[in-house]
Parts: C-alpha cells; sequence; structure tokens
C-alpha cells in the first residue's frame, strides 16, 4: 500500500475485467457486486513491488498478520450482505480497506473497526487519498463492535471468528443481516445470521472458507 495513488491504467482496467469473469463464473452472479469489483482498482491496496499478484484470484498477506482477501471471498461476503443504497454497514477488520471500498461503492455507509493500529493509521490516511472520503475508520476491538453508531443495518466479519459475538448481534437492526466465518480451526463456515422483526435469529450457512482469526482487545502499537 502506497502513500500516493497509483497509475490506474488500461491494462489495469483490462486486468480487472479478467478477475471479474473470474469470480463470475465461480457462481458470483449480483451484478452490482461485480461491478464493484471492476470499479475498486485492487492494485491501490499493494506495494509497488507485488503489483503483479493484485488480479489473481488470492489472498496476499498485507503484514501485521494480516491479509487482503480473496477477491472471491470478498465478492461472496458482499453478495450475502444485499446491500441497499445507504444502508449502514458495520465492518469488523478494516485490514487494507479494500472490502470497505467495495462496500462503499454499492451505496452503504461504511464503519470499520481495525484492531492492529499500524494497520489502522496506514489505512484510514489511504483511504481519502484514493477518493474514499465517507469510510468512517476506527481503532478498536472488534469483538465489541460500536454501539455509540449502532444499530447497523448490515454486519461483517472479515476474519475468523471462533462464535459469533453477542454485542454485533445487540447491533443489527431488527431486518438486518450479519455475515460471518465462524470457526476456530483452519477452516470457517460463511454463515449469515438474519435478525428478524420480532428479534428472533435465523441463521444459514454457505460452505467452508479461510480467515486469519479474529482476536479480541486492541493490539498494540509495535
Amino acid at each position: 500500500m502506497t502513500n500516493s495513488i497509483p497509475a490506474d491504467s488500461y491494462r489495469h482496467q483490462g486486468l480487472r475485467k479478467l478477475l471479474v469473469q473470474t469470480i463470475s463464473q465461480k457462481g458470483i452472479t449480483d451484478q452490482q457486486v461485480l461491478a464493484a469489483i471492476e470499479k475498486v482498482p485492487r492494485h491501490f491496496f499493494f506495494d509497488s513491488s507485488f503489483l503483479e499478484y493484485a488480479y489473481e484470484d488470492k489472498p496476499f498477506s498485507i503484514g501485521a498478520g494480516q491479509t487482503i482477501s480473496q477477491p472471491f471471498t470478498v465478492a461472496f461476503q458482499s453478495e450475502l450482505l444485499h446491500i441497499k443504497k445507504n444502508d449502514k454497514v458495520l465492518e469488523i477488520g478494516t485490514g487494507s480497506g479494500y472490502q470497505a471500498c467495495i462496500l462503499a461503492e454499492l451505496g452503504a455507509k461504511v464503519f470499520t473497526i481495525e484492531r492492529q493500529k499500524s494497520l489502522f493509521d496506514k489505512t484510514s490516511k489511504f483511504l481519502p487519498v484514493i477518493g474514499y472520503h465517507t469510510i468512517k475508520t476506527f481503532f478498536g476491538d472488534g469483538y465489541k463492535g460500536l454501539a455509540a453508531y449502532a444499530p447497523f443495518d448490515k454486519v461483517i466479519v472479515t476474519a475468523a471468528a471462533p462464535f459469533i459475538p453477542d454485542a454485533l448481534l445487540e447491533q443489527l437492526k431488527p431486518g438486518g443481516i450479519l455475515v460471518i466465518p465462524v470457526g476456530a480451526n483452519d477452516v470457517q463456515i460463511m454463515t449469515t445470521v438474519t435478525k428478524n422483526s420480532d428479534n428472533t435469529l435465523e441463521k444459514k450457512e454457505y460452505g467452508a472458507f479461510r480467515f486469519v482469526p479474529m482476536l479480541e482487545n486492541k493490539a498494540k502499537e509495535k
């Protein structure tokens, strides 16, 4: 990730089109999600020496034990959220900021938490540089959510949670959707929890994925 806006060449745009074809062939059908993937320059979130990897459908290390998620996974979670324009969305695990930008392109009002201070500092400064001024970034413990800004229409967790945190369910509006990979082992089950109008919860599972662990508490600055 750089501190200035990289170039977005015709080659980069062509590579994004190919990436969209790839994830479409893997089962992503939401046209708005596909359009967002095609619009957001994923190479902006890579150090210049690794740009050749930006449009592979693979995760990639961004430091501090974190990764920028595989584009298919980003699209899959985004599709499950069923974003409507002006939805208030809480993201747990800002990381590079790529997922937050996809949500913003879908019309969401994004509130995103990062526990790693080094990543928070870098990403919170970088997102406005590349034009995403409305994404609100916070340094904090994702398990606690953002009670001061609740309730949220949607909640997305981008790390492997050993369980579904109660705070995130409490901060979800009736009718809202939580998307979270659940599992304490190497493989997690992508799960949605919908809060019904009577506050009952409806859970569905969508297959196996791999995420870095969702850790509690803020990480100390190194």
